[in-house]
């Protein structure tokens, strides 16, 4: 058996000469592979498989590009930005894990717009999924920013501060001076000195090198690290929260039960099965107003006053709760949401037997408390015997008072003269449907409204103590009093100490980073052509700052009171040696100090000398003198 495979032309005959015959062509080679522009693949070799590994290339090379663009400052920045501004909606548009009945009351309020807000699921913002992925985006950003720049951070931990550039004069903040001592004694004092004042030194030949204000870049990392435990804390607590509402009377109480809430939103990793045993019991509630002035009607005080108990047999202590201070237990927090009135009735059927009594929770409408409800009752039986429903809808007004243009209204939300207006309605409630109703609204589709023998509608506004008679003998409704209520929040949320811990390290770290400066600072000695040690101080901060200068010149303070004393200039040389006139004039421009090292800021008088302008050049110079004479 045999096979047959294609060989280019002069293969065969290269490769018996081999490296011999390899030069005997000098035509070029042909490129077979062509490169692809505008790719990450590059050169694509021919075939299946140059193929497989062109793509290959390009699919990594543009993983590696979007890696590089979202771990950017500039991406992490604006996802931080694009988060607040999702979270806007949110504040802005009544949300279902907050209040279902305010929702409900938005979306019939505004009825054409509610499917695009349920489509953008603007009613539940923060678990919406436009608002997860942004914050999934800025959290992966954040760790890739953190992690290679923390590396960066110990490795220059771990350096030493970098030798001493070769002109010193360059620098913004530049000192010089002569003295009489060693230069290996000044080096010596500079470095205490300097060590003294927290900086990282080390001698570099005839310079001591030293670096200090690291803490400004470790408070920068610590405010990214910080913003990312904040945003791992928020992240925790959604999926391990829930919470609900619940309204009370007083006099009523509340067991952390499922069953106990008007409304329950659980968390993913935390439900019905999970809640803490606690309850209270409302005993009162307190409120006072501004009753003058620009204000008046202004709350004063709102407090709930409660006692609660822990556990299932858990002893009773008595507390209060107040606006933004919540009651806290076993993780829980309790919040005083609202505030309101509650109607005691009395209502009897045309048997004359009562079928409802106690108090019923109207819903405030305006800042001085006037308030709609509505009171249903299911068994009621008609004078002939036969079954029936009533229900009573109206107002209720803490101060009454009436005009053309409001009607019905309260003028102040305290008891001042407190009044029920209701109208009767008789019928099918249709509680028996299986639809859920709301408890603060009437359904009146199958409901008639009760009339008089004239035709007129029976309604009637009575202060406590007064009756509602129906006709015909139907029953009646009796308003005996007035109780407060109060709604509350009860919320579990885990990491939320993680949270007020990030954010107090945010805050440090954003203090580190703009107000601690990066700095170096070298210090160098040379041996003048006198003998007489010259001294230079330079300093470079990160970012233009006059500190710098204040700090150059403390050290020179002290340097030159400790260790090195300054010593008086010289005469001239050309004015004491004559015969050093022979000089070139192109030999004397390195020691000549250039016009912008002649800042006031950065030369004093001394540094005039153009011995001292640069140390390293001075010196050679000195030898070729010395060779001339």
């Amino acid at each position: 058996m045999s096979s047959t495979t294609d060989t280019p032309p002069g293969a065969t005959e290269e490769r018996d000469l081999g490296a011999a015959g390899a030069q005997l062509s000098t035509a070029p080679a042909e490129e077979t592979a062509q490169p692809v522009p505008g790719s990450f693949g590059g050169v694509r070799a021919p075939g299946r498989r140059g193929a497989v590994a062109w793509w290959g290339r390009e699919i990594t090379g543009w993983l590696r590009w979007m890696w590089r663009q979202l771990t950017s400052m500039r991406v992490a920045l604006f996802l931080l930005f694009l988060l607040s501004l999702a979270a806007i909606p949110g504040s802005l548009i009544p949300q279902t894990s907050v209040d279902r009945v305010k929702v409900a009351d938005w979306q019939k309020a505004h009825s054409s717009i509610t499917p695009l807000y349920e489509r953008l699921g603007l009613f539940h913002v923060y678990s919406s999924p436009w608002f997860s992925a942004i914050y999934i985006l800025l959290f992966t950003s954040l760790a890739g920013c953190i992690v290679p720049r923390s590396w960066q951070f110990v490795g220059q931990l771990r350096s030493k501060p970098p030798a001493a550039p070769r002109n010193l004069t360059r620098l913004p903040a530049y000192a010089t001076w002569r003295t009489d001592a060693a230069p290996e004694k000044v080096l010596q004092s500079a470095q205490r000195v300097l060590r003294g004042r927290r900086f990282r030194t080390q001698i570099v030949g005839t310079a001591v090198a030293s670096e200090k204000g690291f803490l400004r870049e470790a408070g920068n990392l610590l405010f990214h690290i910080a913003l990312f435990g904040l945003l791992v804390s928020f992240g925790v607590g959604q999926l391990w929260k829930a919470e609900g509402g619940k309204l009370i009377v007083e006099g009523d109480g509340f067991s952390n039960t499922l069953t106990q809430y008007d409304d329950f939103s659980p968390g993913t990793f935390y439900g019905a099965k999970d809640l803490n045993p606690f309850g209270f019991t409302l005993d009162g509630f307190t409120a006072s107003y501004a009753r003058s002035g620009s204000d008046k009607g202004t709350p004063r005080t709102f407090r709930a006053n409660i006692h609660y108990w822990n556990g299932t047999n858990g002893t009773e202590h008595k507390s209060s709760i107040e606006v933004n201070k919540p009651l806290d237990i076993e993780g829980s927090k309790v919040y005083l949401i609202g505030h309101g009135y509650a109607p005691v009735v009395t209502v009897k059927d045309g048997q004359g037997n009562v079928v409802y009594q106690g108090p019923v929770a109207f819903l405030p409408q305006d800042s001085n408390l006037t308030s709609v409800g509505v009171v249903k009752v299911p068994d009621a039986k008609a004078k002939n015997g036969t079954k029936d429903q009533f229900g009573f809808t109206g107002i209720f007004t803490p101060t009454f008072a009436l005009n053309n243009t409001q009607g019905p209204h309260s003028s102040f939300p305290a008891l001042d003269y407190p009044a029920l207006i209701l109208t009767a309605y008789h019928g099918d409630l249709g509680l028996d449907s299986g639809i859920a109703q709301n408890v603060y609204q009437l359904d009146t589709t199958h409901m008639k409204q009760f009339k008089d023998a004239k035709g007129n509608i029976v309604s009637k506004a009575m202060k406590p103590g007064e009756t509602l008679t129906l006709p015909n003998g139907a029953g009646s409704l009796t308003f005996e009093g007035v109780k407060t209520w109060a709604s509350f929040q009860i919320s579990h949320q885990a990491a939320t100490g993680w949270a007020l811990a990030s954010v107090v390290t945010m805050i440090l770290g954003l203090i580190g980073s703009l107000f601690i400066q990066r700095r170096r600072v070298w210090i160098r000695t040379t041996v003048g052509r006198d003998g007489v040690t010259v001294v230079e101080l330079a300093g470079l901060g990160r970012s233009e700052s006059a500190r710098i200068a204040d700090e150059l010149g403390d050290l020179v303070d002290v340097l030159a009171s400790q260790t090195a004393p300054p010593v008086a200039e010289p005469e001239p040389a050309a004015e004491s040696e004559p015969d050093l006139g022979q000089a070139k004039p192109e030999q004397a421009k390195p020691e000549q100090a250039k016009p912008e090292q002649a800042e006031p800021e950065q030369a004093e008088p001394e540094q005039a000398n153009p011995e001292q302008a640069n140390p390293e050049q001075a010196q050679p110079e000195s030898d070729d003198e010395g060779a001339r004479a």
